[in-house]
């Protein structure tokens, strides 16, 4: 441990504002659903076979409930309490949210998990008038955005952490770090639970106490870790902060020196816009998935296009052409004076993926630029792709995917024909036939009488018994004395129970 004496040296010109975050969880919840704000509720998760408290709101703290109760002695003490599952996960994604926020004040930020923030303000604070005018803008903007926080700025983020949680001032003096945690209790330390329990039954109550003693009975009795706290906090021992990377903006701009009117310059720009970007996807193994191209008009209008892919792409041609179907959607008027094209979702590009814009004959990358354009011209909602599944029960046989990269789990079936369109739901029919095993001579579909002509089967397909029971389907193809193909099957047995009939696709 340093000496005391090295303080100055460790930390000068050094300024941390650390904010910490109250209620995230149940903020987070009361933003989601505003009209949660009046009413107490709490979030909840299993812990040891039990289910326990993980955060409350203010409402129902002020009840005397906190995190760590049992879930069933809250709702016995307050039974009208609103209970939602704890999401670690969200109120970890929204940290990091917040912390992309703060890069407006600092350019070094790090979150604090479960509920903080820790940023470097050194040379910050006086482009807002100094450090109170700083942290009070901060604050004032994050309480108008829904949340309650604390904070508090210092010369170490031992410091800042401390006063913040159990402090009530907002700024402690550079330099006077220790004498703002005297009167704070040990637990300002970020100490772990059992140390504090044992500092407790000691009768230690405030940080004073505990500098007051020797350095070598404390790492003998307590550890070297209460030390690296204390001297973290002082200022005596180093502390590294992780900054959060912020995301990057694949976005580009081309200011024009006249304002363009016509397509062709609007397709220049676009293509001197996508090789910009594209030269970036490739030194970073990127691609794009959702482009927006936007034209700035100079009577202040803003005009816009946008496309999205199968996949991630870098390859201008490919690019150009999705956008150039759209072109005409944008309205110059008077004049477009800048243009920018923005990525919105970005995703990495393999090196095999790559690889295959060079060879003419891969199906795959054809397939991705069919769709690609068919989407451009259709819409995305035009667009199916079904896998075969693991199920012998038609309507399950199949499942639909979004991805062209997910590969089928089984093979598609072709001992048996299945018709080309398939119902997702059978409908039911009325049909008449000679024998009970026998296809039926006609049936009423949609009002209207269709006679067979030809027929084939019955098919049977049993119940599977691992996700349901009952009777049988027996399965025929029939057609219709003009062609048309369907096939029909009958639920049931006639010697156990009453039968029913149903349509279930059509074959083109």
């Amino acid at each position: 441990m340093l000496p005391l004496q090295s303080l100055k040296s460790l930390n000068m010109h050094k300024r941390y504002l650390y904010i910490w975050f109250q209620w995230l969880a149940t903020d987070r919840m009361a933003k989601i659903n505003p009209e949660l704000r009046s009413k107490p509720f709490l979030l909840h998760a299993p812990e040891h076979g039990r289910v326990v408290v993980r955060a409350v709101n203010p409402a129902l703290q002020k009840e005397g409930i906190t995190s760590g109760m049992v879930l069933a002695d809250v709702r016995a003490i307050f039974p009208e309490v609103a209970v939602f599952p704890s999401e670690p996960e969200a109120d970890k994604k929204l940290l990091n949210n917040l912390a992309e926020w703060c890069f407006r004040y600092t350019p070094v930020v790090a979150t604090d998990l479960p509920d903080g923030l820790v940023l470097n303000i050194s040379g910050c604070a006086h482009l807002w008038g100094g450090e109170l005018p700083y942290i009070k803008t901060i604050t004032k903007r994050l309480f108008r955005g829904g949340y309650s926080v604390r904070a508090a700025i210092a010369d170490t983020i031992g410091a800042a952490w401390a006063v913040s949680r159990y402090g009530s001032q907002l700024i402690v003096k550079p330099g006077q770090q220790q004498e703002a945690l005297l009167s704070l209790p040990p637990a300002a330390l970020r100490l772990e639970k059992n140390t504090l329990q044992r500092l407790n039954k000691l009768g230690f109550r405030q940080i004073s106490q505990l500098i007051s003693i020797p350095h070598t009975n404390l790492r003998r009795r307590f550890g070297t870790n209460l030390l690296s706290k204390l001297g973290q906090a002082l200022g005596t021992e180093r502390e590294q902060l992780i900054s959060v990377q912020p995301t990057p903006v694949y976005l580009e701009r081309l200011p024009c020196p006249e304002p363009i009117r016509t397509a062709k310059g609007i397709k220049i720009a676009l293509e001197r816009l996508l090789e910009t970007l594209c030269e970036r996807f490739f030194r970073e193994g990127k691609g794009m998935r959702t482009g927006i191209f936007k034209g700035y008009r100079i009577d202040g209008e803003i005009v816009q296009i946008s496309i999205g892919t199968n996949r991630a792409s870098r390859h201008v041609t490919h690019l150009f052409k999705l956008f150039e179907l759209k072109i005409p959607e944008l309205e110059p008027a008077l004049g477009i004076e800048l243009f920018t094209l923005e990525a919105a979702l970005v995703e990495d590009v393999s090196e095999s993926q790559e690889t295959l814009w060079s060879i003419r004959s891969n199906n795959q990358t054809a397939i991705a630029e069919l769709l690609d354009n068919i989407a451009g011209k259709l819409g995305a909602q035009a667009i199916h792709r079904y896998l075969p599944q693991e199920h012998y029960w038609p309507e399950r046989s199949v499942k639909e995917v979004i991805s062209l990269e997910e590969q089928p789990e089984t093979q598609w079936r072709t001992n048996k024909p299945r018709p080309l369109l398939l119902l997702p739901k059978p409908e039911p029919v009325e049909v008449m036939g000679a024998l009970p095993d026998y296809p039926p001579l006609h049936f009423i579909y949609n009002g209207e009488i269709i006679s067979v002509s030809r027929a084939d089967g019955p098919e049977r397909i049993e119940q599977e018994w691992w996700l349901q029971s009952g009777p049988p389907r027996d399965y025929y193809r029939v057609e219709s004395e003009d062609g048309a193909r369907y096939w029909l099957f009958r639920l049931g047995l006639y010697d156990k129970d009453r039968p029913q009939w149903f349509l279930h696709g059509f074959f083109v």
